[in-house]
């Protein structure tokens, strides 16, 4: 039996106000000191996140597509913003931040383009174990970045790969009263699962990490330390030696104006291009991702989200801020905490500016290692050894795919990265027999069976990430409480993603009263997991 929807608009206010906004501030006890550790790991001002999550929350809420997403800062950005505001100084990090602003509202307004001409469902053109080879990449250079600072250790100025090679001197030769303040928010994280049967476990996380750290930076006596933006090359050193949050004390001191000087420039719209390709790409994952954990199953409109977060990010880069996505770890927190509407999105917005107004002293007393104990957590999670395990469960040349991707991300940059991943798919596909003429076209058969309850999709060929868009849209305009039967008798290499997206859309049409089978036999899987990748053969059926 359904659940009763919610109402919407005013009128779901007047219903939900109360769990709603419970919801909102336990979503705020997380997001403060996320949005203060990403802003200042991607190399803008620790104000940048608030201002971000605060657009997210009172202006965005009106107008994405879903009903329970948290829209912010993520930690998946902060490998963008960092090369970003890099590539566009010109020495000093104020004016690589500036010409970041602009990027980032030229990004939003692409974004606006592409939610309006429906372009949301491209997302699907990148196949899963690349996205997820991007997402532990991001994970890995995260974790080489603020395993640093939340150690309180000196870095030498380098590539990437110089500071992930110093992570054994930095563990070796820790700052000892900032290292005791990270490594103890990094236990407690690492400790606060297994308490969350208890009454101290229904406590957010990262808030207990910064009153642990708060109290500890009291007793070894750290001092606030006015922040100023200095050369690029010593950012890390900067973030070292500061150990306290630095914010300003006014919110107007929090506003800074884009440059769009460099806009002619393949640096700059490099950096747009990043911006917009990642931060769609995660945004439509988690949006997905998050209808999956809403408790009433309401329809999600990628489109308008799309749309929505454009929006937000115009707004957000003109006032100085990050860019923001559908974040999937505040969404998952907020249907825990019972959200039942959009306007435990604005709330958690709200209670932020309120906070940020009222309590500026409370965040100078912040110390950067316990921000940098969250990041550090958050980049293990994208890139735990678990990760691995699963993409190789799929299929070694999922594993293949995954791996080539890391080590472009890492050697390169993302989009690069991302690229190497998509090249080397299209030479495993090309290898196991797919037609030049089928990688990028698909054909299939749609047809209504003598049982008028009965609907026949046939797949001709091979059915992959960068060919299925029209099959998608075809399934997903059928009517509604029909038995769809998918054959792939007549298939040749069917890939991970499309059987990701089929097993995906069986749940979701069965939901709306329908039903889903599967016709057809492997001639060969290459791995047990369910979805494996699998060459097709002619069904035997009787």
């Amino acid at each position: 039996m359904h659940k009763k929807l919610p109402l919407t608009g005013l009128a779901g206010l007047k219903q939900n106000w109360r769990s709603d906004l419970q919801a909102g501030f336990m979503v705020f006890l997380i997001a403060l000191p996320l949005c203060l550790g990403i802003s200042m790991a991607s190399g803008f001002p620790p104000s940048a996140g608030i201002i971000t999550a605060v657009v997210g929350g009172l202006l965005v809420s009106y107008t994405n597509g879903s009903h329970i997403t948290i829209n912010g800062p993520a930690a998946g950005l902060i490998v963008v913003m960092l090369s970003a505001v890099q590539a566009l100084s010109d020495g000093d990090m104020l004016s690589g931040y500036r010409y970041t602003l602009a990027a980032i509202m030229i990004a939003g307004l692409i974004q606006i383009a592409m939610g309006i001409y429906r372009t949301g469902e491209l997302s699907a053109f990148i196949p899963a174990s690349v996205v997820q080879g991007m997402l532990t990449a991001m994970g890995i250079i995260i974790i080489g970045k603020q395993i640093h600072v939340m150690l309180g250790a000196e870095v030498d100025p380098g590539s990437l790969i110089s500071t992930l090679m110093q992570i054994p001197d930095s563990l070796m030769n820790p700052n000892f009263e900032i290292a005791v303040i990270g490594v103890s928010g990094l236990a407690i994280l690492i400790a606060w699962p297994y308490l969350k049967h208890t009454a101290i476990g229904r406590v957010p996380a990262p808030i207990v990490v910064l009153l642990v750290g708060m109290g500890l930076g009291q007793f070894f006596g750290l001092q606030y330390e006015h922040f100023h933006f200095a050369n690029v090359e010593d950012h890390d050193h900067l973030i070292a030696e500061t150990f306290l949050v630095p914010i300003p004390d006014q919110v107007s001191e929090y506003f800074y104006t884009p440059d769009f000087s460099k806009f002619w420039t393949l640096e700059f719209w490099g950096a747009v291009i990043s911006i917009c390709l990642v931060a769609s790409l995660e945004s439509l994952l988690s949006v997905t991702a998050g209808g999956k954990i809403d408790p009433y199953k309401r329809p999600i409109h990628l489109d308008q989200d799309l749309a929505g977060v454009g929006f937000g990010n115009v707004v957000s880069g003109a006032l100085g801020g990050l860019p923001m996505i559908a974040e999937l770890v505040r969404t998952s927190a907020n249907v825990e905490s019972g959200a039942q509407t959009s306007w435990s999105n604005f709330f958690h917005g709200l209670i932020l500016l309120v906070f940020v107004v009222l309590f500026p002293k409370i965040i100078h007393s912040i110390p950067l290692a316990s921000l940098a104990a969250l990041l550090v957590f958050t980049g293990y999670r994208l890139a735990s050894p678990k990760t691995f395990q699963r993409v190789l469960e799929v299929g070694t040349e999922q594993l293949l795919l995954f791996i080539a991707t890391i080590i472009g991300v890492l050697l390169t940059n993302l989009l690069v990265g991302v690229m190497i991943g998509v090249a080397v798919k299209f030479i495993i596909s090309l290898l196991r027999g797919v037609w030049w003429n089928n990688i990028f076209r698909i054909h299939f058969e749609i047809e209504q069976d003598a049982d008028p309850n009965t609907v026949h999709v046939s797949i001709i060929g091979s059915a992959m990430f960068s060919n299925f868009l029209p099959l998608k849209r075809a399934l997903f305009a059928l009517p509604p409480g029909k038995h769809v039967i998918i054959d792939f008798s007549g298939g040749y290499l069917i890939d991970h993603t499309v059987l990701s997206f089929f097993e995906e859309f069986s749940l979701h049409y069965q939901r709306q009263g329908g039903k889903c089978s599967q016709v057809g036999h492997a001639l060969e899987k290459f791995s047990d997991h369910d979805l494996a990748a699998r060459i097709m053969t002619l069904d035997d059926r009787k």
